[in-house]
């Protein structure tokens, strides 16, 4: 904007004045908020543009070159956002050709909608500057294109009747209206008028004799006035000074004292109205005509009116935040203003005392809130196991699954400003705060299992070995075996038992030599005496000790020991059998060990040879593990707590381990024991394998106590408090975060504070002081009208002042602000005229007695003159005695609504999880159910339940059915493992005891026996069970055959099956136990061989196959030659051999794996984590599972893993927290009321626990309360007080009711003082009106509201409201002041559940080429306007030329036709020649076509039948030629000649056969022909 400035030094030529031009504002600088800068050039230039120096400009007229600003951060994008409104309705877009368009519109036409965008500042909804935010994102359009339907013209309703006419001879008119149905849309049609009239036929009056009324018109009061100063002195003027203590009046003089405290000076003058006479043709006649008694008041007192005085605004407050902590606002700011005098009369009313705004916190950060949480509390298992059985006996060493709780609160987060970088300040605030879901408060945990430590079953005892074999003297020696750990152990203090167990022994050795006797060489020949060297080797009992070859060849002394080889006449004894396994496995003084071998005679002695052993040559025997029956072990105490290295730090650098938290040292007792007598001294054990008593580890980590900062202080109310109100307190609390563990820093002991609040305002205390009233100010006599008596009625004013609590005299505008309404200042008055009756105040109602239906009365009595006058002794008129009926304490009470939820009673702890639940509150069985009542006084008004009833309830006890889980049975024993051989499985079940029901825990799935069953893998060791066989009985030989007592015989061994368990030793077992298919021969052939014949040896072993079968590859065994025969017969083969067949004699093995098993959890575990396992066993190649022996000497792979972890899901009922309180009331009085309460899912349903209820709320109705309101009556008709037209009151009352606030509800009247103070909107209780004279044009009332129609396109809704219209026309009565009225009043408003309406014309049938046509809504409403003009159908049709034929008529289309049962002939050029009657329509109703709407013949379909004939039936002209008529009756006498001939032959026939028979063909061939 360019400003013009003057210069003293220019030339006056208005084009040479230089100017102060000023460029473009920049951009905003400074510090965030409102505390911006932004700047701009100023420069003066010339009128012809060039620039000069600022001093050539007037410097007053400078435009400023600085402006305040708001500067924009980024982190104002939390503080500003835009405000977007709905759409508006889509309106017609105006352009050019508008009007030419909308004919040519078929459905719908280019619109446009606009909407709202504003900036606003988030927490008080302020507008601010655009620029702000669009800082952050570009402004949303405010505009849209859009379509909006065809123009649509106004629609009304039909005209109703006429109006009756006068019945004099004044010219009058007669009136019809309508009514507007739908307001014109999108640029259709204006409404018509709605108001039609016409001139009624009276007979002429007689010339001078004109009919006339005469009206008397009151005019309007007019102004308020002050009463002339002659008059004034008469009847004074009422000042009032508010501000004085006594009720005397101040004169003018005194008007400007202490005007702080005046309220206002209440002046009384008078105001005045015309009263005229009105004659029926509406012109003005002579007052006498009119004038009635009573005379209407033309005069009356009044207020002058005074506008309401306020004080200048008083600075703005600081700014502060109103929210306290976590206010996402800036904050705002306040000013006030106070009163200086109240309005008076009808001046205008104070305005509001109190601003508020929003400010800006001067470059504050913004606040950011996020949820946080506490860590995890410990996994509590019993929390679960309560769910499945509360009853349940808590018990130790529970595991498995579990819950865990967590406190989760809503936190603050701080950003810097410059940095951006979130500082969290862990302060809890107020979770509405934080936006999205909270996080969970609870999960399901696992518990581990304690596990306790398994271990295999004893090594056998291994040989004497000392301790050290470096130094074997210097050590005993001990014989050892071990055992190992299968299962670790986990969570247990108790490790895992001893594994070694050793005893002393003596002659501790390191090696052993094994000696081995070579073949016997013969001194002499093949048989006699010899020698055998003996091979000696060295070998190690030491594991880990390897044993030099040299030491097996390079011996000391090699020796050699004599033997024997039988000669052909010897006995020949066997070798030694191998010793067998010793009887005990240690020696005591009841049992030593022992084990023996034997040998057998082979072949006998002949005569002369060397003769057989005795009988005990043939056994040995010898004592075995002779050492005692006595163990000795290392035992261990558990390790003691991880503690401080005091010793200092030798341990730690023996420890790899790295942790902040330092590496301490645990101790345990080492100890010898003795396996029967308890501890012995350490030298029994061995020294090489005692434990270790003293071990690094990781000290444990100090955690200390974290918790949150207080909350902020609650907030203390700014409002001011009554003086007698009780102290107002806040509070403040913290949430632990991570309980203290390992002697960190324990958690403090108080989690809330709370203190009174300070500096509380304390609301002041004022009071108004009302004075006495003021004479009654009447209208001054020079304008009051009748006798000079100065009586009737007036107003009379006084003072009221404002007084502090100390009764000192305070400002007005204190006592507006905390006294309440003012009292009132003026009211009316009367002074009672000389002829008026006078009465005594109204005395007080007598008592009433205590029974119902008693009256109570109040007297009043006449005083002065009136005692004599006989009018005021009219008792109907002057009553002197009131009645009214005493108040009736008796109720009635009445249920109201429906019951309530069934209601457990019983307050519910809070319940806290993961916290043993001590009285969980019921949530089952018996209840309450209460219904509200409402209590009725004797009268039937409402009154407050509590007199009915204390609870304002009635109850009735109620059951809500417990939920029942599915209960099994315990779970049985475990069966015994399926396979005694390789895998198998262990069964247990356990049965159904009761079903579930009520929403209970469903049962899992059952069986047809309805039981579940759980199966476990087992492994049975191949073997466990074995088969033990016995010596070989000596040969026995059949002797009764064979006197020699050799050759072939039989020999017989015991076969038992036994048990190879540790701990049974050598046991006899069922021989069911052992392998059937492998059982050892008990029976076998043998020999003894004779004398002098070839012997010998047993079998040997066959030889190995190798790993895969061959057949290729024989295995072999062997026998040796013991005795050479004396003859030379041959001795028998020594060497047998047979193929590598798989499966027969050679196998292969593999390792072979089962399916997994279920899930198993520990002991007390009932969910959570466990095991899953598969067992490996040796398979054979034939299918055979053997010993893990066999694939284990092969050195197999074995498949991995064998065992793996799994989760069994836990089944966790729905966790709800207990009720919250009941609501307050929905209403705060009358029916319909609802309390409600309700309770929130702490922990969601999971697996098969019980699921939650869809009843997370319940309702109950609340007593009924009376509702005392205000209640409007109805405006009564226009009054004219005194007169017949012109400006009159509507008035209507004001009654206190009470009622129950339901639809239907019957309102009762009841003492003002229930209501309380007057409504201040609703207290307009006259208005002014007016009533037409005789000849005014005048407004009929308004139509009844239209039905709500929808704006619809192709039958489908447009819009979601709809609308409906109401109108009212103007009324002329009179034919002169036609010209002069006009106009008419048409109100439109949206509704609800309207309708799509289709208008479409209807017609009338045809009458002499005339019909009515009128269009019709599709509810059957006949309406003007609505139906689209270009498709009104005709009205009157033409023809041409016009249709003079007999018999004719002017069609639809335009064209002649005829009548029905005439049929056209046409011309040549199509028009219709004349009519022909259609013959046979006389008889029948015939279908005949009058016309087809073509220019052919109406019988064009038979001519196109018989276009191909040679013979035309028909005439040009369409009729029938003669020929035709001739072939139709001949062929009628044919069919008449061949009917007659059938009859007389069955006739015939007839003769000749009985007649029964025959008359029923007859009568068929009669009735077939009878249609002929």
């Amino acid at each position: 904007m360019k400003v013009y400035l003057g210069a003293n030094n220019v030339s006056s030529n208005a084009h040479d004045f230089p100017m102060a031009s000023p460029g473009h504002w920049g951009r905003c600088i400074g510090d965030c908020g409102s505390g911006g800068l932004r700047s701009r050039a100023v420069w003066c230039t010339h009128a012809e543009g060039w620039t000069t120096f600022h001093a050539n400009c007037d410097q007053q007229d400078k435009p400023e070159s600085q402006r305040r600003c708001f500067k924009v951060c980024d982190w104002h994008l939390e503080l500003f956002e835009w405000e977007v409104s709905g759409w508006d309705r889509c309106g017609l877009a105006l352009a050019t050709g508008a009007e030419a368009g909308a004919e040519l519109c078929v459905t719908a036409q280019h619109g446009l909608q606009r909407r709202s965008v504003r900036c606003l500042q988030k927490l008080n909804r302020t507008a601010v500057s655009s620029e702000i935010c669009e800082h952050f994102s570009p402004q949303p359009p405010a505009e849209q294109a859009c379509l909006v339907p065809c123009p649509r013209d106004c629609v009304v309703s039909q005209f109703s009747s006429w109006s009756p006419c006068g019945t004099g001879c004044a010219r009058s008119l007669q009136h019809r209206t309508r009514a507007v149905i739908a307001p014109p849309l999108y640029g259709g049609a204006p409404c018509p008028s709605l108001t039609e009239s016409r001139a009624c036929a009276a007979p002429a009056c007689p010339l001078g004799e004109e009919e006339h009324t005469y009206s008397l018109r009151l005019g309007p009061w007019g102004e308020c006035q002050l009463p002339h100063p002659k008059d004034a002195e008469l009847a004074g003027r009422t000042m009032l000074d508010l501000g004085s203590d006594s009720g005397e009046q101040s004169t003018s003089g005194f008007a400007g004292s202490r005007p702080q405290h005046r309220a206002g000076e209440v002046e009384i003058g008078y105001q005045t109205r015309q009263v005229r006479c009105v004659r029926s043709n509406g012109k003005h006649a002579e007052l006498s005509l009119c004038l009635q008694d009573p005379v209407p008041v033309t005069s009356r007192s009044c207020v002058i009116p005074k506008d309401c005085s306020m004080s200048e605004w008083s600075p703005w407050s600081l700014c502060r935040r109103s929210c306290g902590w976590g206010s996402l606002a800036p904050g705002l700011r306040t000013r006030h203003r106070g009163v200086l005098s109240v309005a008076l009369g009808a001046g205008r009313p104070c305005p509001e005392l109190e601003e508020r705004e929003a400010c800006s916190g001067g470059g504050k950060a913004p606040l950011q809130f996020a949820w946080r949480t506490s860590e995890w509390k410990a996994c509590q298992v019993s929390v679960l196991l309560d769910q499945q059985d509360p009853h349940q006996q808590k018990q130790a060493g529970l595991c498995g699954g579990g819950i865990q709780t967590r406190v989760v609160y809503c936190a603050q987060i701080v950003v810097e400003l410059g940095t951006h970088q979130p500082k969290e300040v862990a302060r809890p605030v107020d979770g509405k705060l934080c936006q999205g879901p909270a996080p969970a408060t609870s999960q399901v945990c696992h518990l581990p299992c304690p596990a306790e430590c398994a271990v295999s079953s004893w090594s056998p005892w291994g040989p004497c070995l000392p301790e050290s074999c470096q130094h074997p003297l210097l050590f005993p020696g001990f014989r050892m075996r071990q055992r190992q750990v299968v299962v670790d152990p986990v969570g247990t203090l108790a490790g895992c038992p001893h594994l070694v167990e050793s005893i002393p022994c003596e002659d501790a050795r390191c090696h052993e030599w094994l000696v081995a006797e070579g073949p016997c060489v013969t001194d002499r020949g093949k048989c006699g005496p010899g020698c055998a060297s003996l091979h000696v080797c060295l070998v190690s009992f030491a594991p880990g000790e390897e044993v030099p070859h040299h030491l097996c060849s390079e011996l000391p002394h090699p020796e050699v020991v004599a033997c024997e080889v039988p000669c052909a006449r010897d006995c020949v004894v066997s070798e030694w059998s191998p010793w067998s396994p010793c009887s005990h496995s240690c020696s005591s003084k009841n049992a030593e060990g022992t084990q023996s071998r034997s040998r057998s005679i082979l072949a006998l002695p002949a005569e002369g040879g060397k003769a057989c052993p005795p009988e005990r040559a043939l056994q040995e025997q010898r004592a075995c593990n002779e050492h005692p029956c006595v163990h000795f072990f290392w035992e261990t105490s558990p390790w003691s707590s991880c503690s401080q290295d005091v010793l200092g730090t030798a341990l730690n650098t023996t420890w790899s381990g790295d942790s902040a938290c330092g590496v301490g040292i645990q101790t345990r007792k080492v100890s010898c024991r003795k396996s029967s007598s308890g501890q012995v001294t350490p030298k029994r054990c061995p020294e090489s394998l005692r434990p270790e008593a003293v071990r690094p580890c990781l000290l444990p980590c100090r955690k200390d106590c974290v918790v949150t900062l207080f909350s902020e202080w609650t907030p203390c109310p700014t409002a001011c408090q009554p003086g007698n109100a009780t102290a107002v307190k806040q509070s403040r609390y913290r949430i632990i975060l991570q309980d203290s563990a390992n002697g960190g820093q324990a958690c403090p002991d108080t989690l809330y504070e709370e203190r009174e609040c300070e500096d509380v305002p304390i609301c002041p205390v004022y009071r108004w002081k009302s004075h006495g009233w003021s004479p009654c100010v009447l209208v001054p006599e020079s304008v009051r009208q009748g006798p000079g008596e100065d009586c009737g009625h007036g107003l009379q004013s006084r003072a009221v002042t404002c007084l502090s609590e100390q009764g000192v005299s305070a400002a007005i505008g204190d006592c507006v602000r905390w006294a309440g309404a003012m009292p009132a200042l003026v009211q009316e008055c009367l002074v009672p005229c000389k002829d008026d009756c006078t009465f005594t105040p109204w005395s007080k109602f007598t008592a009433c007695s205590s029974d119902c239906g008693t009256t109570r009365s109040r007297r009043r009595s006449l005083t002065g003159r009136s005692r004599k006058r006989d009018k005021c002794q009219n008792t109907e008129v002057y009553p002197q005695v009131e009645t009214e009926p005493c108040p009736c304490e008796v109720f009635t009470s009445q249920p109201h609504g429906n019951w309530s939820d069934c209601i457990i009673r019983g307050g519910p702890p809070q319940l806290q999880l993961g916290m043993p639940s001590q009285g969980v509150a019921r949530e089952c069985g018996q209840g309450v159910r209460l219904r509200a009542i409402a209590c009725y006084d004797r009268t039937g008004r409402l009154v407050d339940p509590s007199r009915c009833s204390s609870s304002g309830y009635i109850e009735e006890p109620c059951t809500v059915p417990c939920p029942f889980d599915c209960k099994l049975s315990d779970w049985s024993s475990w069966s015994p493992c399926s396979s005694s051989c390789g895998p198998g499985v262990r069964v247990r079940s356990k049965w159904l005891k009761e079903k579930p029901y009520n929403g209970g825990r469903p049962c899992p799935k059952l069986d047809l026996r309805n039981q579940v069953h759980e199966a476990v893998p087992c492994y049975s060791e191949c073997n466990q069970y074995s088969w033990k066989v016995g010596q070989w009985s000596p040969c026995e030989i059949n002797s009764e055959q064979n006197s020699l007592h050799c050759g072939e015989g039989i020999q017989t061994r015991k076969v038992r099956c036994v048990s190879t368990a540790e701990d049974h030793g050598v046991e006899t077992v069922p021989n069911t136990l052992c392998n059937e298919a492998e059982v050892p021969e008990t029976v076998q052939k043998c020999s003894l061989y004779c004398p002098s014949e070839c012997a010998v040896s047993d079998w040997g072993q066959w030889s190995p196959c190798p790993q895969v079968c061959d057949p290729n590859i024989m295995q072999t065994r062997t026998r040796q030659v013991l005795r050479y025969p004396v003859s030379s017969k041959p001795c028998p083969e020594v060497s047998q051999m047979k193929p590598c067949i798989l499966n027969q004699n050679c196998f292969q093995y593999q390792y072979n794996l089962t399916g997994w098993s279920g899930c198993q959890l520990g002991a007390n575990a009932t969910c959570g984590h466990g095991e899953r396992r598969r067992l490996l066993s040796c398979r054979r190649s034939d299918g055979a599972t053997v010993s893990m022996q066999l694939c284990q000497q092969l050195h197999l792979e074995k498949p991995v893993p064998t065992s793996s972890r799994c989760v069994v899901g836990c089944a966790v009922d729905c966790q709800l927290s207990p009720w919250s309180a009941w609501s307050q009331c929905s209403h705060t009085c009358g029916a319909g009321g609802q309390m409600v309460r309700g309770r929130s899912v702490v922990l969601q349903a999971a697996g098969e626990g019980r699921p939650c209820p869809e009843q997370l709320t319940q309702h109950r109705s609340c007593p009924v309360k009376p509702c005392y309101s205000w209640l409007l009556g109805p405006w009564s008709p226009c009054t004219i007080q005194g007169g017949q037209c012109g400006d009159g009151l509507q008035v209507r009352n004001l009654t206190c009711v009470v009622h129950d606030a339901s639809i239907s509800a019957a309102s009762k009247p009841v003492e003002n003082a229930l209501c309380g103070e007057l409504p201040s909107k609703e207290s307009v209780l006259q208005l002014p009106c007016s009533v037409p004279c005789p000849g005014d044009c005048h407004l009929t009332e308004w139509s009844e509201w239209s039905s709500c129609e929808l704006t619809c396109i192709s039958g489908r809704s447009f819009e979601t409201s709809g609308r409906q219209s109401r109108s009212r026309a103007f009324l002329v009565p009179s034919a002169e002041n036609r010209e002069s009225c006009s106009g008419q009043d048409v109100e439109t408003r949206p509704c609800s559940g309207g309708k799509c309406y289709e208008y479409l014309w209807q017609t009338s049938p045809w009458r002499d080429n005339v019909r009515t046509v009128w269009c019709q809504r599709s509810d059957g409403v006949n309406v003007t306007g609505g139906c689209p003009l270009r498709t009104k159908p005709a009205e009157v049709q033409h023809c041409s030329p016009a249709c003079r034929k007999p018999f004719s008529y002017c069609t639809q289309r335009g064209v002649c036709g005829c009548e029905r049962g005439y049929t056209e002939v046409m011309r040549s050029n199509g028009f219709l020649d004349y009519c022909v009657k259609v013959p046979g329509l006389e008889d029948k109703k015939a279908d005949v076509k009058t016309i087809a709407g073509k220019n052919k013949p109406v019988n064009s379909k038979m001519h196109d039948i018989f276009k191909g004939w040679s013979i035309q039936p028909f005439n040009p002209d369409g009729k029938l030629k003669i020929w035709v008529y001739g072939v139709s009756a001949g062929g009628f006498f044919i069919i008449v000649f061949l009917i007659f001939t059938s009859y007389l032959m069955c006739k015939k026939t007839k003769q000749h056969q009985s007649p029964p028979p025959q008359q029923k063909p007859l009568t068929l061939a009669y009735d077939g022909d009878i249609d002929m």
